[in-house]
């Protein structure tokens, strides 16, 4: 079961990977999925559940924010770039189950992930994508 000091943990560990790369603090965007479509922030995808994030990593890679709202607790993270998002999911595919979006992740249980969907869209990855086995779900 994914638990809040693993989620920690993982946001340790995107701030880690991060910390290799160079550039500028985080002020890019992440891809919103649709051609066209305005680019989404950690903010801006948070606000679209009813939270302003507490930011644990701001890198020029990836940003997360941690967000507690009356649906539950979860980690937000956007990618500067598909192959970053990518390196971030194989670093860490026990991390499951995850929402997941063009150049976004979201971190927590199940049945947070379940409450966010429905306003966040993406898709639930309850497997290890690289393995398609399927991980236990808690």
């Amino acid at each position: 079961m994914t638990t809040i000091p693993r989620l920690a943990a993982l946001a340790l560990l995107a701030g880690l990977v991060a910390g290799c790369s160079s550039g500028s603090g985080g002020g890019y965007l992440a891809a919103a999925g649709q051609a066209g479509a305005a680019p989404l922030t950690v903010e801006q995808l948070s606000a679209k559940v009813g939270c302003s994030p507490r930011m644990q990593v701001n890198a020029a890679e990836l940003r997360t924010g941690y967000c507690k709202t009356p649906d539950g607790e979860f980690f937000v993270t956007t990618f500067q770039s598909q192959a970053g998002k990518d390196a971030w999911m194989d670093a860490a595919p026990e991390y499951n189950p995850h929402l997941v979006g063009p150049l976004w992740t979201v971190l927590s249980s199940r049945k947070v992930l379940d409450l966010l969907k429905e306003r966040l869209g993406g898709d639930l990855h309850l497997t290890d994508h690289r393995t398609k086995k399927m991980q236990v779900v808690g």
